[in-house]
């Protein structure tokens, strides 16, 4: 009995000393707590709208102040003319467009009935019908309170349309993510493990001590991991547009270029991990934890950026995946050309050259 004590023990002290093993017992189950109790609802906080107020009476102005005071929506755009809806949209921050139409008061109380119009971004459905149903609900409470009672015929009719996805298919919100999803499974998972073998087996010294230089060495040990992403795009695009409908509206090789961009995110990644790690287990436990669930969780792929709180929202920004997403759906779906998605170009080429320099300077430190 006291040899298994000592045997006990033993391995307390030996899981103590590993801090790898600690941050995994007692991270992991904080993280998916704090990820899954604040990131998964369905809930929709402070979605910013654009308004194309016609009217520009008392009554409009009421309408508008009850959708920004419910705390659903904040109005982050006051259009001018029905020309600027469109490039709204391209800016990718408006979800809801609501048209007010000219004398919406005179219409509403002397001709019965006053049209608004809701144009929501359906290139995420789930997102556009939720802001859909909270703008219907809360306008329908604004008729209520104007009438007394909701009594027809004194009616506000909104007449919605489902823009860029009018038919709300959710494979326009999954191919995109799924595409994300495996280009990041491929390249930076698999690269990480790949070279971290190497260094497990004793025979990435014995590569480093060949004619080639050690960058020559890693490049080639990545190059068929960015052609084997690369080639995995074009086939998910392929089964998109053929077996899901999903349209390619935008440049076909500006689409690919920014593939190849993310492709190459991915890789930086890979690399970066697998110079912080020595055995397979390690690097794939951190491509998990670091990297696939932030990718599925935190980039809007699953739920919506805009319904976690607010240190969450801010966290999604140094997630690469966030930024592909938005790059893919602006492309495929409203047509977008570079100039619309420069932004985004620019953060993941940026993301990309500073994880690539600090996996060269950690990889010089360790050959060192």
């Amino acid at each position: 009995m006291r040899q298994f004590i000592v045997f006990v023990r033993k391995e307390f002290y030996h899981i103590f000393r590993d801090k790898r093993t600690l941050l995994i017992l007692f991270g992991m189950p904080v993280i998916l707590i704090v990820l899954f109790g604040f990131a998964i609802t369905n809930e929709i906080h402070h979605v910013q709208i654009a308004v194309l107020d016609n009217a520009r009476d008392t009554y409009s102005q009421q309408m508008i102040h009850k959708m920004t005071s419910s705390g659903y929506f904040t109005v982050r755009q006051n259009l001018r003319s029905a020309d600027e809806i469109e490039p709204a949209f391209h800016k990718g921050d408006i979800k809801l467009v609501v048209v007010i139409p000219d004398h919406f008061g005179d219409k509403f109380y002397h001709q019965k009935k006053a049209p608004v119009q809701l144009l929501a971004d359906a290139s995420d459905p789930n997102t556009a019908t939720t802001v859909i149903n909270y703008a219907t609900v809360i306008i329908a409470q604004y008729q209520q309170e104007l009438t007394g009672r909701i009594e027809l015929p004194l009616t506000i009719n909104t007449e919605v349309r489902m823009e860029y996805n009018p038919s709300l298919k959710s494979v326009f919100l999954f191919v995109p993510g799924v595409m994300t999803l495996i280009l990041m499974l491929v390249s930076a998972m698999m690269t990480s493990i790949t070279i971290t073998r190497e260094k497990e087996l004793g025979t990435m010294e014995i590569l480093l001590v060949s004619p080639l230089r050690p960058v020559l060495i890693i490049a080639g040990k990545v190059v068929p991991y960015i052609v084997l992403s690369f080639i995995i795009a074009c086939i998910i695009l392929v089964m998109g547009f053929f077996i899901f409908g999903m349209p390619i509206k935008g440049n076909l090789l500006l689409l690919l270029g920014e593939c190849g961009l993310f492709g190459l995110t991915a890789l930086s990644l890979g690399i970066l991990i697998s110079s912080i790690t020595n055995s397979q287990q390690t690097a794939m436990m951190i491509s998990m934890m670091g990297l696939l669930l932030p990718t599925i969780l935190l980039s809007g792929f699953v739920f919506p950026v805009e319904s976690m709180p607010r240190p969450l929202q801010i966290i999604s920004n140094i997630i690469p995946a966030k930024w592909f997403i938005i790059i893919l759906k602006d492309v495929m779906l409203k047509g977008a050309g570079l100039r619309q998605i420069f932004l985004p170009t620019v953060i993941l080429g940026g993301m990309t050259l500073f994880f690539l320099v600090l996996s060269v300077r950690n990889f010089k430190t360790r050959l060192s």
